[in-house]
């Protein structure tokens, strides 16, 4: 009889093989222990996780005076330090932006202040204007969903770090990605260290009493590299939206950022507080495709076009 490459050298005495039969259900239970967290679990400290966007609402007026600080204020400082040391084209060619959006925001770290007023500041959830925050229509709120929102939504930051919805925010471009070398190495990821995924930890925390930690994912890439992974106390769950065009499927930045916001309205306007109920989400035509997800990614589909 052939030798398989599985078999070949291995211990095939009893004892061999009994270790084999326990590794191997081992990971059968570790794998479907987590399905049972995800699946059948009722109780969860659920948090979501966004991106900021690049354009800002200070013109209109916020509707409530019901604020928070940002937790980070010092860290913060620290930066705007670093970035004043920039001349406008030093922002420019950083950044990658216009000579005119280089010079407007070298005036906004220069007016940058420690201290958060109401002339300067305004809620995080209302200040940020991008396809994100379309979605999400915070200002169609209640306060009690801003109550929820505020307990159980985190937006990250390039400058602020983590923000809670109701955080006072002063305008500011610094986007997570950016390559600003500082007192901790050559980016922000540097910069931001464990800080940001700890203090998700807290506040994961403080919903502990909720049930088992599960942070939801509706941030893109570039600025969910900041959580890490081995750091965080919970598990992660990311929806993935997609449309159909070309004769498949795919993510379509424009669409996939707004329908990411919407599924945070959904989940504030709703109460959502297990994860498993996310998967009902059916705003503007999406629908989850089980059989194109697994444990931990969840694809959401929608086809508007043949």
């Amino acid at each position: 009889m052939l030798e398989s490459s599985t078999t070949r050298g291995a211990d095939v005495t009893p004892a061999g093989l009994a270790k084999r039969v326990v590794a191997v259900v081992s990971r059968r239970i570790r794998y479907n222990l987590g399905l049972f967290v995800l699946g059948y679990c009722r109780d969860f400290a659920m948090l979501i996780v966004l991106s900021p966007a690049k354009s800002l609402d200070y013109e209109t007026p916020p509707r409530l005076k019901t604020h928070t600080l940002p937790r980070f204020i010092d860290r913060s400082a620290t930066l705007i330090e670093r970035l004043r040391k920039l001349a406008p084209q030093d922002v420019g060619a950083l950044m990658d932006i216009s000579d005119k959006l280089a010079v407007l925001n070298v005036t906004r770290y220069g007016d940058w202040s420690p201290e958060f007023t109401a002339a300067n500041s305004k809620q995080a959830v209302l200040a940020f204007n991008g396809d994100v925050y379309d979605g999400l229509d915070a200002k169609t709120l209640s306060a009690d969903d801003l109550g929820f929102a505020q307990k159980h939504l985190r937006i990250l930051s390039g400058l602020y770090g983590v923000l809670r919805p109701l955080d006072w925010m002063q305008p500011y471009r610094l986007e997570m990605g950016t390559r600003l070398d500082n007192v901790a190495g050559k980016d922000l990821y540097a910069f931001w260290g464990d800080d940001v995924t700890q203090m998700i930890n807290a506040d994961m925390a403080a919903l502990r009493q909720e049930g088992a930690p599960v942070l939801v994912n509706l941030a893109s890439e570039e600025y969910f590299k900041v959580v890490r992974p081995k750091v965080l106390q919970a598990r992660i769950v990311t929806p993935v939206f997609e449309d159909w065009k070309g004769g498949r499927y795919k993510i379509i930045s424009f669409h996939a950022k707004r329908a990411r916001g919407t599924m945070a309205r959904y989940a504030v306007t709703q109460r959502v507080t297990e994860p498993e109920k996310l998967k009902r989400f059916a705003e503007d035509g999406y629908a989850f495709d089980a059989a194109a997800s697994d444990t931990t990614r969840w694809v959401f589909r929608r086809r508007l076009e043949d």
